[in-house]
């Protein structure tokens, strides 16, 4: 029988998936969830830092540290985003999970959100 955690890397490995790390500075990523359309640039690759806009604790930019993706329990693929499992945020030292990722694609050279209009 195979365990929680194994479960959690096949369904990962099956997944389409993007690590943050693979996102060039000027790229910017368009997620969207069942509820929610959020975009994302990053800050600093090194810590996962990123500027999130979308859905009710994002109306306006603000940055997060973007953790991963999670099946909602407490396994994390790090720095990574894929379509069926929901994305992880930290922001302001609050968690917050999105729902399921639907799907997502990156915005190649869109420049940062950051002081963008909503």
């Amino acid at each position: 029988m195979a365990q929680p955690l194994d479960r959690f890397a096949a369904a990962a490995a099956a997944a389409e998936g993007l690590r943050l790390a693979d996102l060039a500075p000027s790229d910017v990523l368009e997620v969207r969830t069942r509820n929610t359309r959020y975009l994302i640039s990053t800050i600093a690759l090194r810590d996962s830092r990123v500027v999130v806009t979308g859905g009710r604790f994002f109306p306006l930019p603000r940055e997060a540290q973007l953790v991963g993706a999670t099946l909602g329990g407490s396994a994390v693929k790090l720095g990574w985003i894929g379509c069926g499992f929901c994305l992880e945020l930290l922001q302001d030292g609050q968690r917050i999970v999105t729902t399921r990722v639907r799907e997502f694609r990156v915005i190649a050279g869109a420049g940062s959100l950051a002081g963008s209009p909503n």
